[in-house]
């Protein structure tokens, strides 16, 4: 066996361990001419996921919802449990799923809630989904606050950020790990990079999570920021927790990773207000053509057909009610040379004091399958965009949390077109149920989900994009080659 087939066994027997499984088969005719076959796309075997403390207020109710949909090829064992992050493994689990493709539900109240480490594994593990949602009815934030509990990684991108005096936003850090974690949080406003020696070489202690006041990192008062989140050892799970005196609040989800063109799907019809905040990573400027997918096709908002985005500094566009009572996107793309960029949009809905505050980060296309978790019959709406060519896709809604059974229907999306749907629900639902999306044909696909809730007569809402949710792992098949036996 030459050197070349010794590296490709390991660094498939390597990815196996981390993310799935390999299998290794003899060939019909072992011999030094044996070479990989092609990916397959494998059940992953663990998943982990982090949800940060909910809220500071005492008038906070939460809930979580945890979901696995039916995955083909997975093994029958398995399990699935949420706990809070400073008990570790001893601690009592919060949520203990009982099967894939149902939901369950959980709660707390109060500023006391802690932040949670997920871990799923056999059959619980592919496309495993927990949905925080949080409504708090008064106060600095109130209004509706959702985040899905993220994987742990090692960089997070968050445009969007602010330490305006109307604003509390904190980072929020969760290291679900047995070593301490070492985290620098660099800040770039509108002239470029912020120093800030406090946010540098943060520890978060093994299974401890800390939040970070964003105003406790330097004496700028600056409206739109982006926060870098770099590991410099270990893995985080991290969010940002927005909330504004007066437009309620939000958690800001970390943007897609730095890309040329960016898709910002789900923007409510009756948004009044939309602000794009955006930031390239590099020292190389930025031009990006700006268009709105709405229900007819894609168009240029009138007054902003491009953004120019200077390098290393934030760059914030309001842009009014640009969706102008239907359904929209927002579609990045450069005007000539292609600049990794990020960017997420501020959307506000109501007017005067009835306000609130949502974010909606770039996303990546929802791939093979994308699921959300924690929807009801009356307050979910799914915003599906095909940026590019017509899609077809099959949208199923899961049995209820406390009874019901699931029901699917396709939808066709013609390309350049938002189409805001009201999703299948289950019969006889009783409680929440979950959601996947999964494309039939054609191009890709990107989606959101908005949460809607009316709070005192304030339109309180939250929105989750849904990347694809990384159920399957490709996988190459490699051949044993009995022949370094012989050698």
């Amino acid at each position: 066996m030459n050197r070349t087939t010794l590296s490709l066994i390991a660094g498939v027997t390597a990815l196996a361990a981390v993310t799935g499984f390999a299998a290794l088969s003899a060939p019909d005719t072992p011999g030094a001419d044996a070479t990989a076959k092609a990916a397959a796309q494998l059940p992953v075997e663990r998943t982990s996921l982090l949800c940060p403390a909910p809220s500071t207020s005492d008038l906070a109710e939460t809930s979580y919802t945890s979901f696995t949909p039916v995955t083909k090829g997975t093994e029958s064992g398995g399990k699935a449990e949420l706990r809070a992050a400073a008990e570790g493994k001893s601690g009592k689990p919060v949520l203990t799923p009982k099967e894939p493709g149902k939901p369950v539900t959980g709660d707390s109240s109060g500023a006391e809630a802690p932040a949670l480490v997920g871990t799923a594994d056999g059959r619980f593990a592919p496309g495993w989904t927990v949905q925080q949602t949080t409504e708090v009815a008064a106060g600095t934030g109130r209004g509706l606050q959702g985040v899905n509990c993220t994987a742990p990684d090692t960089s997070f991108w968050f445009p969007g950020a602010s330490t305006a005096a109307d604003r509390t936003d904190y980072v929020h850090l969760t290291n679900p790990d047995d070593s301490a974690a070492v985290v620098d949080l660099e800040l770039y406003g509108k002239d470029g990079t912020l120093q800030s020696p406090v946010g540098e070489g943060i520890t978060v202690q093994p299974h401890s999570s800390e939040p970070v006041l964003l105003s406790t990192l330097t004496e700028e008062e600056q409206t739109n920021l982006t926060v870098h989140v770099n590991v410099r050892s270990g893995r985080v799970g991290a969010s940002v927790q927005a909330l504004d005196d007066k437009l309620g609040g939000d958690w800001l989800a970390a943007s897609a990773d730095p890309s040329g063109s960016l898709v910002l799907p789900g923007i409510p019809k009756d948004a009044t207000s939309v602000r794009l905040v955006a930031f390239t990573p590099g020292d190389e400027d930025a031009d990006l053509k700006v268009r709105l997918a709405s229900p007819s096709g894609l168009i240029t908002p009138a007054g902003h057909e491009t953004v120019h985005v200077k390098g290393g500094m934030t760059t914030a566009v309001d842009l009014g009610d640009v969706t102008r009572g239907e359904a929209g996107s927002l579609v990045l793309t450069p005007t000539d040379r292609s600049v990794p960029v990020v960017a997420a949009l501020r959307v506000v809905r109501g007017k005067g004091d009835k306000q609130e505050t949502a974010f909606i980060p770039a996303t990546r296309p929802v791939g093979t399958r994308a699921t959300s978790a924690d929807n009801n019959a009356k307050g979910s709406t799914l915003s599906l965009t095909a940026p590019g060519r017509a899609a077809t896709v099959k949208v199923t809604a899961s049995a209820g949390s406390e009874g019901g059974t699931p029901a699917s229907k396709t939808y066709t999306i013609k390309a350049g077109t938002t189409q805001d749907i009201e999703p299948p629900a289950p019969g006889g639902l009783k409680g929440t149920y979950a959601l996947t999306v999964e494309p039939v044909s054609g191009g890709p696909v990107y989606g959101a989900r908005t949460l809607t809730a009316n709070e005192s007569g304030v339109p309180a809402f939250t929105v989750q994009t849904l990347p694809d949710d990384r159920g399957t792992v490709a996988v190459p098949e490699a051949d044993e080659d009995l022949s370094v036996l012989q050698k």
